[in-house]
């Protein structure tokens, strides 16, 4: 049984629909990657994980549960189970970076500071941010900050890991950290769907990956066959450009 399965989605912005029959499977400990041109529907598919988008037809499970997204408790149990980083790192700038993981833990989930600021501290150390756990957000370059949203979405405790091209709005000498912490999740086993135009990164981190475009999935393989050898002429087209040089 796969730890995630997505079965032919549809999704609507109004009266636009944006994704088309949507369907991919992610089992536990995968890193799965959805790429494609910009506009394809990648980060449509995260927001509609998640209930940002409203799902028109088909069904998303987890581990054999179908979400029902038209309920406000079910939907509350999904984002307990799935947490999403944005490209944009929305820290709270009045808090150190320690307040900043530890608030929705303890005001949401009421549970105990010392024991989340304990887990926190852990979390920070994985994402290699422990020494800056006092700092504010103004003090830290934006790679720092989005190794912190990173996390503060892991001190949820999610299953599964959403990752929404959290290195685009990076200067790119400050790409490389970010891509190191999702590295050390990838080791630790946590499962990611992520989205990202960093090809070499993904090719190296995935476990699969699902090629999209125009709201659709073309493809989905391995990363070794899906860049070397794809079998769509979109996915040769594409690739052809992106890897070129």
């Amino acid at each position: 049984m796969p730890h995630l399965a997505v079965n032919d989605v549809y999704a609507k912005y109004g009266a636009l629909e944006v994704l088309h029959g949507i369907a991919f499977e992610v089992d536990r400990g995968e890193v799965v990657s959805l790429v494609g041109p910009s506009g394809s529907g990648k980060s449509t598919v995260l927001r509609t994980l998640v209930g940002l988008t409203p799902v028109s037809r088909g069904s998303v499970e987890v581990d054999g549960t179908s979400i029902d997204y038209r309920s406000g408790r079910a939907l509350k149990a999904a984002r307990d189970r799935m947490a999403i980083v944005f490209q944009q790192y929305n820290l709270f700038q009045n808090m150190n970076v320690l307040r900043n993981v530890t608030l929705a833990p303890t005001k949401v989930k009421g549970r105990n500071r010392r024991e989340v600021e304990e887990e926190a501290m852990e979390l920070l150390a994985l994402v290699g941010m422990s020494d800056k756990a006092g700092a504010y957000p103004d003090e830290l370059s934006g790679g720092q900050q989005q190794r912190v949203a990173i996390a503060r979405a892991l001190a949820l405790k999610p299953d599964i890991l959403l990752l929404d091209e959290v290195t685009s709005a990076l200067d790119p000498e400050l790409v490389n950290e970010v891509l190191d912490a999702i590295r050390r999740l990838a080791r630790e086993g946590m499962t990611m769907l992520l989205v990202s135009h960093e090809m070499a990164f993904v090719r190296e981190v995935s476990s699969k990956v699902v090629f999209m475009d125009k709201g659709r999935v073309v493809e989905t393989g391995a990363p070794a066959r899906i860049f070397d050898a794809p079998e769509s002429d979109r996915a040769r087209d594409f690739f052809g450009k992106v890897l070129r040089g």
